[in-house]
């Protein structure tokens, strides 16, 4: 009789799982999916945007990755385990034995020392957007096949972090060693798919590799990346054209495309709206200009219209609301800048004060935003915002590559920015607002501060967390305070899926979770 009992109670159990826990996967099929750019680049190294990672992530393994059921926890990728020595100066990582290239040659430590290398000391004419990441490594050594030892000069609470990027591909050092610059010009990998096919403008390629290091996967037999965005995207995913959209679509998007075959995945977004100053250009060289600016602005009170016709999900600093380093909401109105809608006209009071003592109290100027909603939409509101201090300005909305050009040159007065990473770490939140003699690819105000550098440098090497908390409270008042950069908004990120689409799992980050190796169709 206790057995029947406990036989019903499984079964009850059972049958209040929803319908795809109880799923197992099955293999076969294409899927298709729409991607709003085109790879830059295909070499992971090099590569900074989201659009070289949806093509790419698929035919390459990296040595750990982020687990996208368990975000932020790390796991293997090809690395079977790992430890750490007690002075948090050695990393050691056993490989998974065998694992074989789309060539069919065997990956080994070796392969993996020759790609940090790589990326530690790109090769001539090429680039490297990560090895900065890389300066404590002192060497990368392969004393066994199956065996990655990395020694550092320092310990850093950022290493395995840093070894997670979805960018690390692990390239064939014996192809690397006839031509070191083999990865701009061939895709050819470990991961679950063989490249296929490009079309620029149209679609990218990908087809099962039978021979992958996980048994079972890929499910898919193919996967089929198309060009599109906007209006097109939006149609497509409605009439079952395409599968997914990765990066993400607005509240009102998702109104447009929900219908009972399409299913939506929803995260705080590791990715935001800030404004950049260029302070080599008058008169946003003057923090009184600056401060104005940002004080004239109410946020708080913006969220709600914002939030429904755009991604603006919250008011934040530099990292994620939610991160365990962000301050809480009720602290956000003690930083420089960040108005409470209830003091606002004080503020603007304040801020028109402020223009006129530094001379432009009828400013005019030029803000550049990428075409891309929803900065459009955002750029509109900060006009507005800047009107009721008498200040003018016009939006200049600009394609994806010449936002980019203006972005890395300094070619703009005002710039509707953004931030975006892999994952939370104030590392890579904090690292491109420091002196633009140290980082000048990436602090796009230009800016000059040796304060910041020195309590950078402070917290990167600090691993009591709460010290740590407090120097990265210390770095973004004194940013704020200074105006180079004004943070505005994070986004909410909602993923549209296919009904019967399986084994995808959303993350903060649009460049997470994306070789698909666990992805199959439902039917």
């Amino acid at each position: 009789m206790l057995k029947k009992i406990l036989a019903g109670a499984a079964l009850a159990a059972l049958a209040i799982l929803p319908a795809a826990a109880q799923e197992q996967p099955k293999r076969g099929g294409n899927f298709i999916y729409a991607v709003g750019g085109e790879p830059d680049t295909i070499d992971c190294h090099a590569a900074t945007n989201f659009a070289v990672i949806h093509h790419l992530a698929p035919h390459y393994s990296t040595l750990v990755k982020f687990d996208a059921k368990n975000y932020p926890k790390i796991i293997g990728d090809t690395a079977r385990d790992w430890t750490v020595s007690p002075d948090g100066k050695t990393y050691t990582f056993r490989l998974i034995q065998p694992i074989r290239f789309h060539d069919g040659s065997a990956l080994t430590s070796a392969d993996v020392k020759a790609s940090f290398d790589r990326i530690k000391t790109p090769p001539q004419g090429g680039r490297s957007a990560r090895r900065d990441h890389f300066q404590d490594v002192a060497s990368v050594e392969a004393p066994t096949p199956d065996t990655v030892v990395f020694k550092l000069n320092n310990p850093n609470p950022a290493f395995m972090t840093y070894l997670a990027a979805p960018f690390n591909c692990i390239y064939s050092a014996a192809k690397l060693a006839q031509d070191p610059r083999y990865p701009e010009k061939e895709v050819m990998g470990s991961g679950p798919f063989r490249f296929g096919e490009r079309v620029p403008g149209s679609h990218w390629t990908g087809t099962r590799f039978d021979g992958y290091f996980r048994q079972g996967q890929p499910y898919l037999d193919s996967f089929r990346a198309v060009a599109m965005s906007g209006a097109a995207m939006l149609n497509a995913v409605q009439g079952g054209q395409v599968m997914a959209e990765f990066r993400g679509i607005s509240p009102a998007e998702k109104a447009r495309v929900a219908s009972p075959k399409v299913t939506f995945q929803e995260a705080n977004w590791l990715s935001g709206l800030i404004l950049s100053f260029n302070v080599e250009q008058k008169p946003f060289d003057d923090v009184r200009v600056r401060r104005a600016l940002s004080m004239a602005l109410d946020r708080f009170g913006a969220e709600a219209a914002l939030s429904r016709v755009s991604q603006v999900k919250a008011t934040g600093t530099l990292l994620r609301p939610g991160y365990e380093y962000a301050p809480p909401r009720g602290d956000l109105t003690k930083y420089p800048g960040m108005t409470p809608t209830a003091d606002i006209a004080k503020a603007r009071a304040e801020a028109r004060r402020l223009l006129q003592e530094a001379g432009v109290p009828n400013l005019k100027f030029e803000i550049i935003s990428m075409s891309l909603p929803p900065f459009p939409t955002v750029a509109v509101w900060l006009i507005d915002q800047w009107r009721q201090i008498g200040v003018t300005v016009e939006q200049r909305q600009a394609e994806r590559a010449t936002y980019f050009a203006a972005r890395t040159s300094g070619a703009f007065q005002v710039m509707l920015d953004f931030t975006t990473e892999f994952a939370d770490e104030p590392n890579f939140q904090l690292r491109r607002f420091i002196s633009f003699d140290r980082v000048p690819g990436f602090n796009v105000s230009r800016h000059l501060d040796r304060r910041l550098d020195e309590i950078f440098d402070q917290q990167e090497r600090e691993t009591d967390v709460a010290k740590r908390k407090a120097l990265v409270r210390d770095f973004e008042i004194h940013l704020f305070d200074m105006g180079y950069t004004v943070p505005l908004f994070w986004f909410t990120r909602i993923v549209p899926l296919a009904s019967n689409v399986r084994g995808w799992d959303i993350t903060p980050s649009h460049l997470l979770g994306q070789d698909l190796s666990g992805v199959w169709l439902a039917n």
